[in-house]
């Protein structure tokens, strides 16, 4: 799949420590610029954030973002505004980040495809983990995108995952944030988020991969992840 995700190889780089909430944004369009440039290989970095709000572009022209801002710098977040799009997304080391980057001569040519790609591999690792999953976007879910993956226990669904892909002359960036452990108070700080910003939400919607498969952990997800990788192409992990 040429322009799609999937290329003949892969390295796949765990990041075993956060270089900080905001570092570890910035440090995902480094690697972007240097795809561009042709210094980084196809490649996709794994690691666990730092309590971090990454606030969309819209949110900060919203009349409740400062109210919002404080309220995640209080509770420990950082308020940060990232240059893809979507709403805010608050998550910390119970969720696991996924950067995925690879030159290309025309970026934009199967952006689509990308994405389906992208999240039918973490469906596959979630359910290689035992989550019953499904992809698309839950009616009030946050952070909306067609192309979010949820857990269902065939009575209830929960957003697990939410998806960005950033796009330049030369190279391109698709992006996750999976959550597979979360706390009763982050879910809180993420309704009353939503509230100062006047935005639509159904909390029902807001969950974690530990939801349905208790026992996980996002360690352990990072084997399942590396696995489903390792199903489409051919990988190096360092």
């Amino acid at each position: 799949m040429a322009d799609g995700l999937f290329t003949q190889h892969l390295d796949v780089v765990v990041q075993d420590i956060s270089f900080g909430a905001r570092e570890d944004l910035d440090y995902a369009l480094h690697l972007l610029s240097a795809a561009r440039d042709g210094a980084v290989a196809p490649t996709v970095r794994i690691y666990r954030p730092q309590p971090t709000a990454a606030f969309g572009q819209r949110d900060v022209r919203l009349p409740g973002y400062a109210a919002a801002r404080d309220r995640c710098r209080d509770a420990g977040y950082a308020p940060l505004v990232r240059r893809s799009g979507g709403r805010a997304a608050l998550y910390d080391r119970g969720a696991v980040v996924i950067d995925h980057v690879e030159p290309h001569g025309d970026a934009i040519v199967g952006s689509q495809q990308r994405y389906q790609d992208f999240s039918g591999v973490i469906a596959a690792a979630l359910g290689h983990a035992g989550v019953t999953t499904g992809i698309g976007e839950l009616p009030g879910e946050y952070c909306a995108g067609e192309h979010s993956v949820f857990g269902t226990d065939g009575l209830h669904r929960a957003k697990l995952v939410g998806i960005a892909q950033r796009v330049v002359a030369g190279a391109w960036l698709i992006s996750a944030v999976v959550s597979i452990e979360d706390t009763a108070s982050l879910r809180t700080l993420i309704t009353d988020v939503y509230r100062d910003l006047e935005l639509d939400l159904d909390p029902g919607t807001i969950g974690a991969a530990t939801d349905f498969v208790p026992a996980l952990t996002p360690d352990a997800f990072l084997e399942h992840l590396v696995w489903a990788y390792g199903q489409r192409t051919d990988l190096t992990v360092r």
